[in-house]
């Protein structure tokens, strides 16, 4: 076959790749719960059977966390933001071990941009480095919800996927607006449960 025949045959797409558990290696259903590794601030996606395994007190040391599945919207925020100055309207905080400080990160088109003002604050009720305060100010919304840290990277990564131009475009506002409304439905749920 001739080069330019076989560069015009179609191709088929190559499967994606299977997704595996980061801690052992066995492959992962679509919905599956994460690990934080609390040394190298990163996520890990875990199988069932690992976070079985880490869900347990003191299972991962002081290197992995299971990270938890609560979600509350709160009524008020449990930090002064007035007193932060802070320069956007979304923004998470978590206590990180590793630092050993609440720090701020804020969703942006080239990912997670940690804050460099200085944040002297404490974070009663979050467990360190799995839970983190999101914080939505924008026009009259003012929410404030205590979740999963994996929730606040899901944010970052629908914010870097779905921005276009300088501002972001309606693209990105529209999934914004779908991801606190299903956030807001979750924590209602959560609370019908309990």
């Amino acid at each position: 076959m001739s080069r330019l025949a076989e560069l015009a045959r179609p191709r088929l797409a190559a499967p994606a790749a299977e997704e595996r558990c980061e801690l052992c290696g066995e492959p992962l259903p679509e919905e599956h719960r994460h690990v934080a590794d609390v040394v190298n601030r990163s996520l890990l996606c875990a199988c069932r059977g690992c976070a079985i395994l880490l869900g347990r007190e003191g299972a991962g040391g002081a290197h992995y966390e299971l990270v938890p599945e609560r979600r509350r919207l709160l009524a008020e925020s449990p930090l002064d933001l007035e007193g932060l100055d802070l320069p956007i309207d979304l923004a998470f905080f978590f206590y990180s071990s590793a630092v050993g400080r609440v720090i701020a990160l804020y969703p942006s088109p080239v990912g997670a941009t940690e804050s460099q003002l200085p944040i002297d604050v404490t974070l009663e009720g979050f467990e360190p480095d799995v839970e983190a305060l999101l914080v939505r100010r924008t026009g009259d919304v003012h929410e404030h919800y205590l979740v999963p840290i994996d929730e606040c990277y899901a944010l970052v990564a629908l914010i870097r996927t779905h921005w276009r131009g300088l501002a972001g475009g309606d693209e990105v506002r529209g999934e914004l607006e779908g991801f606190f409304d299903r956030l807001r439905g979750e924590t209602r749920a959560h609370m019908e449960v309990k």
